[in-house]
């Protein structure tokens, strides 16, 4: 094929604390020579790792900017090109950021707020931004606030530039509240949030000829609304995550009679069936967000999503709330029926909402399926009611007794329609719990249905007070309290917690892996690191510490490390519990650097030891699935 074109060493090797831009190592590459082979980059003077030019390669062909014309051969697209010369020009620009408006630099010197601003409104900040007109901030008081937001994660610092973290965009949105901002201005900072999604979504939208306005607009709801971070461990491939959301946008009840099944839905969008599947049933469900997706099922198999909070589920609710609660009031008001009172109908009742709901919202041929879904429903708004609203007037008092009844009537009704749902399950075990209260295992098995049902509020009031009826355990309480705080997104409380409990326990390593993750979940990759190596060098021989940083090392992506970890961890402790779960991630790893073959033999053998198991029986379901996602993916390989 010739000699290949090798970019100039600035490039391929910047400085030392600078690492390599590769997308620009192999753009540069393709642009100046008519194909390059696989071999090629991973040859001097780039040698680029196998993990990292395969995620890279990956990310450049499904944005559009390199194809992969036959197996190992590369080449450059026109946009690709375009792509090339944005980021050989990108040093050369002059920089000018944008400062925050008066209100806030007039409102005090709260530096911590006028940093906060820049990062979200820049790309990044040099530390020279915010010496200079018109921020000024003195040195020292500039080190003392970056370093308490990069401490608590909401700034990053990386090569010498500070660029904003996911928390710190969070904390920003928090902070802006703190000021009189005009409607505007509210208006315009939100934007600017959300126009950094949708210029993604556009993308999508126009690559798949998606035309339909309203689907175009549930689709961006769904986007600004689920957080892909949350499935990013497990999903690397955000474009699969927006044809899962696209699913739930097409199937929607303003889109009666119209309906893709997922099996169309795959074929024609080239995702899994499994995949596509198992995250539709674990978003609707409510087992990734604190939202979920309601189902309308139709006689003859279709099944339409709208999603709570939404706009259609709003409507829906008043609508259902206001008939409980007239009937309901009615009869407080009379203590005898009279013929010009409504009684408690369970059945007249549903049919009345489903026939008010479908005169303007829901197309009247869904009556059938809203009757079916609607007992359901009313129960769901009646553990909203009961869990979540604080009864202070006398009409709070009064609606939460009627929600009360209706749960009552509801058990003794349709008890068959909901025999596993909260109420149920949670009787069941406080009735285990009144005849065993010393028993520290049934407050656990309840805490795990309330985290089921997403009720997180409760489930940390019973572990405070089993801290005071338990204080032996309080490791593990305050652990598993820990763990429910990061299911709330409140990391930096449960990270609290485990730092108390090492300052109480110093010598307790499984407390120290604990933060090692905590530090993960914060995005602090060098921490996390850290404390892993440590804990590995004074106990060289515990297999779970290896199983650990392979963990930490697979979340940020490299693959590489990750796999000698895992290798590690089975040699050590072949015969440990954990064992089953270092085999999947292992094959995990392997797909990641389409080493297809290896990810299969370990996914395959995962998969069998975890059915030899002894762990219990959800978290063994919940690794099943994992293996069997994956293997369906390799499939396609062989």
């Amino acid at each position: 094929m010739g000699i290949i074109n090798y970019p100039p060493e600035k490039i391929y090797s910047p400085s030392k604390l600078k690492k390599p831009d590769y997308d620009h190592i192999i753009l540069w590459m393709l642009n100046n020579n008519d194909v390059c082979k696989w071999a090629d980059f991973r040859q001097e003077p780039t040698e680029i790792p196998t993990g990292t030019l395969s995620r890279h390669l990956e990310t450049l062909k499904r944005k559009g900017f390199v194809e992969n014309f036959s197996r190992g051969h590369y080449r450059i697209t026109s946009e690709g090109k375009n792509k090339f010369h944005e980021l050989s020009s990108a040093e050369k620009k002059t920089r000018k950021p944008n400062y925050p408006p008066k209100i806030i630099l007039k409102s005090g010197r709260n530096y911590s707020h006028w940093i906060l601003w820049m990062v979200y409104n820049n790309n990044y900040c040099k530390r020279s931004d915010f010496l200079e007109d018109p921020l000024s901030i003195n040195q020292s008081s500039l080190s003392k606030n970056l370093s308490l937001l990069i401490e608590k994660g909401f700034v990053i610092k990386e090569d010498g530039k500070y660029i904003i973290t996911r928390a710190g965009k969070s904390e920003y949105s928090r902070m802006l509240k703190n000021y009189d901002l005009d409607r505007q201005t509210i208006l315009e900072e939100e934007s600017k949030r959300i126009e950094e999604i949708t210029n993604k979504t556009i993308k999508f939208l126009d690559t798949f000829r998606i035309k339909d306005k309203d689907i175009q607009f549930r689709f961006l709801t769904n986007i600004l609304t689920l957080d892909y971070e949350k499935v990013k461990p497990l999903l690397k491939d955000e474009e699969i995550f927006h044809k899962i959301l696209l699913f739930l946008s097409i199937n929607h009840p303003d889109q009666y009679p119209n309906f893709i099944s997922s099996e169309d839905f795959s074929k024609l969008y080239k995702i899994k069936k499994t995949t596509l599947d198992y995250y539709i049933d674990e978003i609707s469900e409510g087992k990734i967000y604190p939202l979920r997706f309601f189902k309308l099922k139709q006689p003859s198999g279709e099944q339409y999503y709208f999603q709570s909070d939404g706009r259609l589920e709003r409507i829906f609710r008043v609508i259902t709330e206001n008939k409980i609660t007239k009937v309901s009031y009615l009869n407080k008001l009379f203590s005898k029926p009279t013929p010009n009172v409504p009684t408690i109908d369970l059945e007249s009742i549903i049919n009345d909402i489903a026939n008010k709901s479908c005169e303007f919202l829901f197309n009247k041929d869904l009556n059938a399926s809203l009757r079916e879904f609607l007992p359901e429903y009313i129960k769901y708004l009646a553990y909203k009611i009961e869990t979540k609203k604080e009864l202070k007037e006398t009409y709070d008092k009064l609606e939460g007794i009627i929600w009360q009844n209706i749960t009552d009537i509801f058990q003794s009704q349709i008890s068959e329609n909901l025999e596993n749902q909260y109420e149920e399950q949670i009787k069941g075990i406080d009735k285990k719990i009144e005849l065993n209260p010393e028993d520290l295992d049934l407050y656990y098995l309840k805490i795990r249905i309330l985290i089921y049902f997403n009720q997180y509020q409760e489930a940390i009031k019973l572990l405070d007070n089993l801290l005071e009826l338990f204080p032996e355990s309080e490791k593990d309480i305050k652990i598993l309290k820990a763990a429910v705080l990061r299911r709330t997104q409140n990391i930096k409380a449960g990270l609290e917690i485990i730092n108390r409990l090492i300052q109480k326990f110093p010598k307790d390593n499984d407390l120290i892996c604990y933060k090692a993750y905590w530090m993960q979940y914060l995005d602090k990759k060098e921490e996390s690191i850290q404390i892993i190596q440590k804990l590995i060098k004074d106990d060289p021989e515990n297999g779970i510490y290896q199983d650990t940083f392979g963990e930490i090392l697979m979340y940020f992506e490299e693959y590489d490390e990750a796999v000698k970890r895992f290798l590690k961890a089975i040699v050590i402790g072949s015969d440990d519990w954990y064992i089953y779960q270092t085999y999947i991630k292992l094959g995990i790893c392997y797909k990641a650097l389409e080493n297809y073959d290896l990810a299969l033999k370990n996914l395959k053998k995962g998969k069998n030891l975890t059915k030899k198991s002894t762990s219990d029986p959800e978290t063994k379901q919940k690794w099943l699935a994992i293996a069997d996602l994956f293997l369906a993916e390799i499939e396609q390989f062989f």
